[in-house]
């Protein structure tokens, strides 16, 4: 089933909003990545700018805890006990050695509780942890002082620390050594995370021993990644991308600084696309009433053309041109384009109807010459028959039917021979059946005419009879076209008033006797009396012998 189309109104408002929609996406998208971009760059710089000043303060945090260390270290009271210890080593049994290192133990808890440190140990001369305190001091005592003085990581079994030691010393003799060790857990990530606002990761021999991201974040470091993450400035993980830089790598460890560049995006992303997002907004509502008024303006001039040619072709009124719109030069050109077209096909049709009427009166004509006596019968049966359509009250077009097929009517007698159609006597039964096929013979000539098909039912039917008693088919009553009964009684009067071979005219009185006698039988009564009706304009128009021309005048009348 055909869809009706869209008009040309809405099909342009589609366009211009979806070329306008298109735009804003567009817009919106190139936004949102231009947003995202620069944020990215900024995360990274700001990573990067974080990174230098982490190491920068993780660095003066080495040189405090060294300072803190060496503070400790002058201790009176631990150096003392440790003195004490390496001077009674070698006089005191094993009870006195338990006994000084308990001693070292105790000034050892005292400090490492003023300062809160994960491990606080001090060695002897040859590097043999004698005591250690702090809170992971247990996981510290199996082994040997590193030495020196510098801050170095250092892994033991439960982990990697962080540690700063310094020899104490005793009037320029190295008593041993005091270490401070913080460990690489997840408070010290913490700490590194408050101080760098970013996400802070600690691994050790390939695997994470500490960190600040999610739960979902972690299970998406595999070996892989952690090992190529010193190579890496970005990095993805759970869908999600991070800036990475390297804070501090060692044999022992890596601790990595992650800042994530989406997470800092998204709200810089959303404020742009809400605020792009209002504008497009208006943009949209503007452009909504924009190409409102450019459809309507563009289309009410076709608009207007389309309903003058729908009115045009329902009245059938060709006479008015179209009148022009004048709201477009386009469309004024298309309407008058349209009116010199109209105005050709319609001298073209009057050439062609003129044509058409020519040869059809030809054809009665050349009909009626061949009988002295018929000249200007089809003529005359043609004006009665269009007088009485005109009583009856049938329309213009119902009456121009009547007017050529009325014309045509005997057209089918071109096809009986001149001994049967002039004959002066009465007609043998054989004779009256050729003449009764002339009404089949024309309906057969007009069949090959595509123009002459309305006035079939004239010529085939204007010898049937109410009673069914006509011919060539037998029909009965309003079986009949009206047409073909009209052309039967007008065919009926004017052969009985006017003259033939084998009789006078009779005058129209008494064929309208005849009729009459013959109404609701052979003739139709409505007819009969629309003759009646309309004889006395014809007999005062119609002076002897010239009864056609009168009648011509009556229907032009």
């Amino acid at each position: 089933m055909r869809t009706t189309p869209p008009r040309f109104a809405v099909r342009t408002l589609i366009v211009t909003l979806a070329t306008v929609a298109f735009v804003l996406s567009a817009a919106l998208l190139v936004a949102a990545i231009s947003v995202r971009d620069r944020v990215r760059a900024g995360v990274v710089d700001k990573l990067e700018t974080g990174q230098h000043l982490l190491a920068a303060l993780e660095e003066r945090r080495g040189q405090e805890l060294r300072a803190q260390v060496a503070t400790l270290a002058e201790n009176p009271t631990l150096k003392a006990a440790l003195d004490t210890y390496q001077t009674e080593l070698h006089t005191s049994g094993g009870a006195g050695r338990q006994d000084l290192v308990a001693t070292i133990a105790r000034e050892l808890n005292k400090l490492a509780a003023r300062i809160d440190a994960d491990v606080l140990a001090v060695a002897d001369e040859s590097g043999t942890v004698l005591a250690v305190a702090g809170r992971r001091g247990d996981e510290w005592s199996s082994r040997r002082a590193a030495g020196g003085s510098d801050v170095a990581l250092v892994t033991v079994p439960t982990g990697v620390f962080r540690v700063t030691s310094v020899p104490m010393m005793l009037q320029g003799t190295e008593l041993g050594t005091l270490e401070l060790a913080t460990a690489l857990d997840d408070r010290y990530a913490r700490e590194l995370a408050d101080l760098s606002g970013a996400r802070v990761l600690i691994v050790s021999g390939g695997a994470v021993i500490a960190s600040t991201l999610g739960s979902a974040t972690m299970l998406a470091l595999t070996p892989a990644v952690i090992h190529a993450l010193p190579g890496l400035d970005v990095v993805t993980l759970d869908g999600e991308e991070y800036a990475v830089r390297s804070l501090l790598e060692q044999r022992a460890a890596q601790v990595f600084v992650l800042d994530s560049i989406d997470a800092s995006a998204r709200p810089a992303v959303q404020a742009a696309l809400q605020t792009m997002g209002l504008i497009a907004l208006g943009a949209f509502a503007l452009a909504v009433l924009a190409s409102l008024w450019l459809a309507r303006t563009i289309a009410r001039p076709i608009d207007t053309l389309s309903r003058s040619l729908s009115v045009m072709t329902q009245s059938r009124d060709w006479d008015h041109p179209v009148p022009p719109g004048g709201d477009s030069l386009e469309v004024e050109t298309l309407t008058s384009a349209f009116n010199t077209m109209m105005q050709a096909v319609k001298a073209a049709e009057a050439e062609t109807l003129n044509a058409y009427l020519g040869t059809i009166r030809a054809l009665a004509v050349a009909l009626d010459a061949r009988d002295p006596y018929t000249a200007g019968h089809s003529e005359r049966v043609s004006a009665i028959s269009v007088a009485i359509g005109r009583d009856l009250s049938l329309d213009e077009g119902q009456l121009e039917v009547l007017r050529l097929g009325a014309l045509l009517h005997d057209i089918g007698k071109i096809g009986i021979s001149d001994h049967v159609l002039m004959k002066s006597g009465p007609l043998t039964p054989a004779e009256y059946e050729m003449i009764k096929q002339h009404p089949g013979v024309g309906a057969r000539i007009l069949r090959s005419v595509a123009f002459l098909e309305p006035h079939i039912p004239i010529v085939e039917l204007h010898h049937e009879r109410p009673d069914g008693r006509g011919y060539p088919h037998g029909l009965h009553g309003h079986d009949i076209p009206v047409l073909a009964r009209i052309v039967h009684v007008a065919d009926a009067f004017d052969a009985m008033t006017s003259a033939r071979a084998y009789r006078a005219a009779l005058p129209m009185s008494d064929a309208m006797r005849e009729l009459w006698r013959c109404a609701g039988s052979q003739f139709d009564a409505e007819v009969v009396q629309a003759l009646t009706r309309t004889l006395p304009r014809l007999e005062r128009e119609a002076p002897a012998g010239a009864r056609g021309e009168a009648a011509m005048r009556l229907v032009r009348a």
